[in-house]
């Protein structure tokens, strides 16, 4: 039996959004990268006038306002709809001022606890590949399915500098690894939901394999 909610973690730049989208495809299933809902609330509180820094004020804020998370209403690229007050804002959250803020925005533990009610809400739907950082252990620690995606902090550097590579971007590979090692450390020691495999989770270690070969052996393990 397809297991119905599916969940991803594992640190950044691990392939984790790739996968989730492939096996989410591949089953007919929503795909739901959580960082999304950090975006929302941060477009949210920038478009109110608010402070990203007022932590009172934004976790109020995440904590009254809904924000859905569904498949795809149209093909422009994008992965799911985000909507908030019936207004479509995927494509907002994408917002450089957004980028800029969110890391802010979430490291919030009342924002981050608020999330993880909504985030729960849809993904006890089913029919869901959601992707995170403490989904497995946190937000939906009965899923049918937790798989922890993980590379050396070296590959997931490399593969990042040859994707800006690839994009005619700037790159310096010393750089990128240093901002990766930093994030795990920051994810990994952080008081709230730090970033840990479940104790069920199957760990995919990706070192070796490429892309095709991680979609593989993740969509075997649903089936």
């Amino acid at each position: 039996m397809t297991p119905s909610i599916i969940a991803i973690d594992g640190p950044a730049a691990s392939g984790k959004s790739t996968l989730g989208l492939r096996l989410a495809g591949a089953l007919g299933y929503l795909f739901f990268d959580t960082g999304v809902m950090y975006r929302a609330v941060t477009w949210l509180a920038l478009q109110r006038g608010l402070d990203p820094r007022d932590e009172d004020a934004v976790t109020s804020l995440a904590e009254k306002t809904p924000i859905e998370v569904a498949p795809a209403s149209t093909s422009d690229g994008r992965a799911c709809d985000v909507s908030v007050e019936g207004q479509d804002i995927t494509w907002e959250t994408r917002l450089p001022h957004v980028e800029a803020n969110v890391s802010v925005v979430s490291a919030y533990r009342g924002v981050r606890r608020a999330l993880s009610d909504q985030q729960r809400r849809i993904g006890l739907r089913g029919k869901v590949v959601m992707v995170g950082r403490d989904i497995g252990t946190v937000v939906l620690p009965d899923a049918d399915l937790k798989i922890y995606l993980d590379a050396s902090a070296e590959q997931r550097a490399t593969r990042r500098y040859h994707e800006l590579l690839l994009r005619g971007a700037n790159a310096d590979y010393a750089e990128i690894l240093a901002k990766v090692v930093e994030r795990d450390r920051i994810d990994s020691t952080r008081d709230v939901a730090p970033l840990k495999a479940a104790d069920d989770a199957i760990v995919i270690d990706s070192d070796a394999l490429n892309a095709d070969e991680v979609f593989k052996q993740a969509l075997a393990l649903c089936q």
